[in-house]
């Protein structure tokens, strides 16, 4: 199975998915509109490698989506332009060591905006399939 490889744009918004790489960037496709773009590598994150702070460790993000969509049962949550009580509300229930002082409201905004991205455009559970899979053979692995 090819790994579904989920990206952010800096200055673009939403999430795309990684089509292909060339010698100056990759070409990603919009998983809300289907547009093609290409995107410098220095302008691009896959959230595969994004991790939350919390008081304890550093929390992949695929982590905190899986226990978004856990208890939201794998459905959309609440907006991202919710308030900010109500999003550090929200993030406490989902996350609660998570590091309020290196964790800002805007990343809240983007965690659920991109929750919710995934939730909508029918991605969410192969991404976390993937991720967990790929934990399972890693840990596989390392007690072999």
């Amino acid at each position: 199975m090819d790994e579904l490889r989920i990206i952010s744009v800096s200055g673009k918004p939403g999430l795309y998915k990684l089509l292909s790489s060339t010698k100056a960037g990759v070409i990603v496709e919009s998983l809300t509109d289907k547009k093609r773009i290409m995107a410098p590598f220095t302008s691009i994150s896959a959230l595969d490698e994004i991790a939350i702070y919390t008081y304890e460790e550093e929390v992949p993000l695929w982590k905190v989506f899986d226990k978004i969509a856990e208890k939201e049962n794998y459905q959309t949550t609440i907006s991202h332009k919710s308030s900010k009580d109500e999003l550090f509300k929200f993030f406490r229930e989902v996350l609660p060591d998570f590091d309020e002082e290196q964790v800002y409201p805007s990343h809240i905004k983007k965690i659920v905006q991109w929750y919710n991205i995934l939730v909508d455009t029918g991605y969410l559970k192969d991404f976390l399939k993937n991720k967990i899979e790929s934990e399972e053979k890693s840990e596989d692995n390392s007690e072999a």
